[in-house]
């Protein structure tokens, strides 16, 4: 039993013509909301980075305030069993 050559059965990126003729049918198809189209999904990745932005916010000041209790619990331990000096 032979196999099909994996070269012809693989899927690659849409070259320049495939790209033009893609953009050709969106034009046909969608013609003036493609400009709608275009903003919404504008503003769509602006409030996504947002989002990531206030999310990544939220984890430096989690991490910062555990770091902080952390240094605060070993403080305490420290004061409440001072070692004494040999």
């Amino acid at each position: 039993m032979s196999y099909p050559d994996i070269g012809i059965l693989s899927l690659s990126a849409p070259g320049p013509i495939e790209l033009l003729i893609i953009l050709i049918i969106a034009v046909l198809i969608f013609g003036k909301r493609l400009p709608e189209i275009g903003r919404g999904l504008g503003k769509s990745l602006m409030e996504f980075k947002k989002g990531l932005n206030e999310a990544k916010d939220v984890k430096d000041d989690l991490t910062n305030e555990v770091k902080k209790v952390g240094n605060d619990i070993v403080n305490q331990v420290k004061d409440a069993n001072p070692q004494k000096d040999s």
